[in-house]
């Protein structure tokens, strides 16, 4: 199915961005200054951490994105490049500076605040090269930013017969355009399209729109699924939380690898057998400050932390966004 000697291969359409993460003891008031204990800095975004955790599995790993040619973008090319993700830039030659958000994560609980200006993302072209690099891949993820670049991603993998994995973090308008060209759908439980209220109601949405497998996280409950002849729950581990930024990038990412890897049919014990070994990845992600500690397997704690923690990154007490 792909050229990648024998690795699963995984294609990630989507954003990135430059994260600048500080952890603090508490989140400031206005007009205070806060000093933080540590600092990361990575390139972020749900698609590319995805495709990082991806290739952090063994996988070959491609991201499809919009970068461009600033100065500050090869902060991003950088660090994706340092972790084995190969990058199409759908908009080489874009002069604007590439988003940066500006993240503190409180040291008490590994909540987080999140402060981001996303531009740019309906103006962008089609990489002339998209089609190969679907065609090489086992597995196709998208996020739902860039909306033209997610559709013609889409519709790439349905002429190859590629699987479709949505990761719906919070709905968008351009969502009903892509919902039937996506075979699995993994949801938080602030994903919530027109007229739903329940999970019974996104599953409804989602199914009538084509989308044959969903799930949806609650934090440190179980995760909800549904498939083409029923449902259930996949319980989640607890760990000690640190810090929970990109643990929700890391679950579709293991997901994918899982997906790409798997040698049966797709029916319920390949889907949440999947779920149940990303909720692992994910949850171990959570165990250090940043989102790449975890990938050296070093605990990497800014300050003593404790809590239980979802495989979609979700802590017991929601984090705020």
């Amino acid at each position: 199915m792909n050229t990648n000697h024998g690795r699963p291969a995984g294609l990630f359409a989507g954003l990135a961005t430059i994260d600048v993460i500080h952890a603090v003891t508490r989140m400031p008031s206005p007009n205070e200054k806060v000093t933080a204990s540590a600092q990361a800095l990575a390139a972020g975004g749900p698609a590319a951490n995805a495709a990082v955790t991806f290739a952090h599995r063994g996988g070959s790993a491609t991201l499809v994105t919009a970068i461009g040619r600033h100065r500050l973008t090869e902060i991003i090319r950088s660090d994706l490049e340092e972790h084995g993700v190969r990058i199409l830039d759908a908009s080489p030659q874009r002069d604007e500076p590439p988003t940066v958000s500006s993240i503190a994560v409180s040291s008490g609980s590994g909540d987080r605040a999140v402060i981001a200006h996303y531009s740019g993302s309906d103006d962008i072209d089609v990489p002339g090269h998209l089609d190969q690099a679907v065609r090489r891949s086992d597995v196709v993820l998208m996020d739902g930013h860039h909306p033209p670049l997610a559709l013609a991603t889409a519709d790439a993998a349905r002429r190859f017969g590629r699987r479709t994995v949505l990761d719906g973090g919070r709905w968008r308008p351009s969502f009903d355009a892509l919902l039937p060209r996506i075979d699995v759908a993994v949801c938080s439980a602030d994903f919530r399209p027109p007229g739903c209220r329940t999970d019974s109601d996104v599953f409804g949405y989602l199914s009538a729109h084509g989308v044959r497998w969903a799930a949806v996280t609650h934090g440190d409950a179980p995760i909800a699924w549904r498939g083409p002849d029923g449902g259930g729950e996949v319980p989640v581990p607890a760990v000690e939380i640190v810090d929970t930024l990109g643990a929700g990038d890391v679950f579709h990412g293991s997901l994918c690898h899982q997906f790409a890897t798997w040698t049966g049919p797709a029916d319920e014990e390949w889907f949440t057998a999947c779920l149940g070994r990303a909720s692992v990845d994910a949850s171990l992600s959570c165990t250090s400050f940043g989102s790449r500690a975890w990938l050296r397997g070093a605990p990497a704690r800014a300050a003593g932390s404790a809590g239980r923690v979802s495989p979609s990154g979700e802590p017991a007490v929601r984090a705020r966004e």
